[in-house]
């Protein structure tokens, strides 16, 4: 199925590691021009220069989510570059550490919120007078299983919390932004985990922390209450964002879809 997405213009925010770099990719094998709009400038090249040994038109622009002038300079030099801005993905996210609620340092949970829920808003505000104005764009946010499944947000509650957020964030802008030509949905992973640790940058929490949480054996108990029983894989994240970013899904809005192997059902 050709889903018309060459030429395409697609912001990905943190697009350098793990489910990002798989969206960038996946947007490269199809032709979109891409920016990576990632903090990690060196992990984000990398991916950049991938992206554009596949055929995709890929630039890195450092980008803050957390920032609003970042965000807005990022946008800024989007349309500078391109001319357009057809699709936003935002995928940056992430938490410092995986602990109980009542073990949380305040700096943790204001991390959390900053880069889970001000990050979307920072980004969806700067794009989205240039889509009303052209009365055709695409929102994808990356949300979370844990903004879906109270077990999803073990240990990392206010994570859920801003995900969960999120969510109803896109169901509400959905309806205020229909009427301009502007689809707004949300992916929400499950565990999704990198093929291999070159797939992700420093700031990755896999690098952090995943991998020492997230053992292969935990993971292996874990897929015995899944209904699909193997890990998820970046590429199945980014099918699903690429449909949804697409005019094969023209007639859907404020939907959120779980990619978790059955985890959550909605």
């Amino acid at each position: 199925m050709d889903l018309g997405l060459k030429d395409k213009t697609v912001v990905v925010t943190g697009g350098g590691s793990n489910i990002g770099r798989g969206i960038v990719l996946a947007f490269a094998a199809e032709g979109s021009n891409i920016v990576n709009a990632e903090i990690d400038v060196a992990q984000g090249q990398k991916v950049v220069d991938q992206a554009n040994s596949i055929g995709g038109k890929a630039v890195l622009i450092k980008t803050d989510v957390t920032d609003w002038d970042s965000v807005q300079a990022m946008v800024k030099q989007t349309l500078d570059t391109f001319g357009k801005i057809d699709i936003l993905v935002n995928n940056a996210g992430g938490t410092p550490f995986n602990r109980p609620f009542v073990e949380k340092p305040r700096e943790e949970w204001d991390k959390e919120i900053n880069l889970n829920y001000w990050g979307v808003i920072n980004c969806i505000r700067a794009v989205v007078d240039h889509m009303m104005g052209r009365s055709y764009g695409k929102i994808v946010n990356v949300a979370s299983g844990s903004g879906q499944s109270g077990l999803g947000a073990i240990n990392c509650a206010v994570y859920g919390g801003a995900k969960g957020g999120v969510i109803a964030l896109a169901r509400a802008l959905a309806w205020e932004f229909g009427r301009y030509g502007i689809n707004v949905n949300n992916v929400c992973p499950g565990w999704i985990v990198p093929a291999t640790p070159d797939d992700v940058g420093d700031n990755s929490f896999w690098k952090q922390w995943g991998y020492e949480t997230f053992t292969p054996d935990v993971l292996k108990k874990a897929m015995r209450y899944w209904p699909i029983q193997r890990l998820g894989r970046p590429e199945d994240i980014a099918y699903s964002v690429l449909f949804l970013a697409s005019d094969r899904a023209s007639f859907l809005t404020g939907q959120s879809l779980s990619v978790s192997g059955g985890f959550a059902m909605w």
